[in-house]
């Protein structure tokens, strides 16, 4: 286009942003493209959040492990962030075994219980009764 031919209030300066007369369009590829890597970036974050619990509870080797891979998936499946506190707090808490001293009292009073019961002794009238008539 000549000069001649640009109407007096067209600016000379058009931005790169307009699209260009052959349909290429640079800012709609360039936020698809960022668009795209922001949906990974934030789903990729959200698996991390969602598997801390398990991470703790894996570097701790607690023995209620499985308890909180099982929340922690809820979590993630129902999007209830209740699951996912508690399975936080399962993960860092080691809660005491109450049940160990009381399984070693009751074995305890089992072996106690198998034991045979102690024989009699021999009344001592009975023996001399016995070397007399020999």
């Amino acid at each position: 286009m000549s000069t001649a031919d640009l109407h007096p209030m067209a600016t000379g300066h058009i931005p790169s942003y307009v699209t260009q007369a052959d349909g290429s369009d640079f800012l709609l590829t360039f936020m698809f493209i960022f668009t795209v890597v922001v949906i990974i970036l934030i789903g990729v974050g959200y698996f991390t959040l969602h598997s801390i619990p398990e991470k703790i509870a894996h570097e701790s080797n607690h023995p209620q492990f499985q308890l909180v891979g099982i929340l922690a998936l809820l979590a993630l499946f129902t999007h209830n962030g209740l699951f996912w506190v508690a399975a936080v707090l399962v993960a860092g808490f080691q809660f005491p075994d109450v049940a160990a001293p009381l399984r070693a009292i009751a074995d305890a009073i089992r072996s106690l219980g198998k034991q045979d019961p102690p024989e009699p002794a021999p009344t001592q009238s009975a023996e001399p009764a016995a070397q007399q008539e020999q």
